[in-house]
Order: C-alpha cells, then sequence, then structure tokens
C-alpha cells in the first residue's frame, strides 16, 4: 500500500507544526521547508483546518498552529480520512475482474488494509513527534532563526 501525496503530506505538516513551539509558520514556509508545491500545501491545510486539527490565521503576526485535537489525533483516522474508503486493488472499474465472482484475494486484502490502519490508531500526532524525531524536524526549517 502507499499512501498518497496529501496523506503524507498532512502527516508530515501536523508532525511539523507539533515541534514549532511559539512559531507560527506560514502555509509558504512550511511548503518551502518540506519541498512541495504551495498549492498542495494550501490544500491539505485547508483540510487540516476543517478537521479541527490545525488554525490558520491570515496576515501580520498570522501562520500555522497545530490545535490540541491536532496533538492528540490519531494517525490511523487520519491516513483513512485522507486515503478514503477505496480498496487496494480495483475489481469492479471499467473492466472489472474476470475473477470478481470467486476471488479471495479482495477480502484478504481488505482484511490485510485494515490491519495496516489498526496498527495506526493507537499512535498520535505527539507519539510521532517523540525523540528523535522531534529534534530533526527542528532541524528542517530553510529560514534563518526559525524554530
Amino acid at each position: 500500500m502507499r499512501l498518497l501525496r496529501s496523506t503524507d503530506l498532512a502527516l508530515r505538516l501536523l508532525m511539523r507544526l507539533a515541534v514549532a513551539g511559539e512559531s507560527t509558520p506560514t502555509t509558504r514556509e512550511v511548503a518551502a521547508d518540506m519541498d512541495v508545491p504551495y498549492t498542495h500545501a494550501a490544500k491539505v491545510v485547508a483540510e487540516l483546518q476543517h478537521l479541527g486539527l490545525v488554525d490558520a490565521r491570515r496576515g501580520r503576526g498570522g501562520g500555522l498552529t497545530l490545535t490540541e485535537k491536532g496533538r492528540t489525533a490519531s494517525v490511523g483516522a487520519l491516513v483513512r480520512t485522507f486515503e478514503g474508503d477505496g480498496e487496494v486493488v480495483e475489481c469492479e472499474g471499467a473492466t472489472p475482474c474476470p475473477l470478481n465472482s470467486g476471488c479471495r484475494l479482495r477480502g484478504a486484502l481488505r482484511r490485510a488494509q485494515e490491519a495496516f490502519y489498526a496498527a495506526l490508531d493507537p499512535v498520535t500526532v505527539a507519539d510521532m513527534v517523540a525523540e528523535p524525531t522531534g529534534p530533526l524536524l527542528l532541524g528542517i526549517s530553510r529560514r534563518p532563526g526559525a524554530v
């Protein structure tokens, strides 16, 4: 299973904000720090804000902050939200699989996918920035003097 770029960015962005301290980086700064297009970062920030995980303030003195809900959010729930309910393989697309009526692979892959999510369910954003990750995240900022 491979995560969507937006899922990966959402997790990394939340981790980055979890170690920001008093700093309130902008979406543009976070996009530059993570070497992703600003438009992609802005879409992810908008979704995280909609979910109540990030506060985004515009203007002078604005920026991004992680909410308490964001700090305690389950990684499994986040991945489910960003990945959607899709299955690992597409069995009923434009050209349905000829094995569809009697295939055991689909069920096995669904169970594996649920086991993947279940393994991530107890992990929180705060857990992901514990030593040694937190200090590494602090070092990725490209802004002089930034946290």
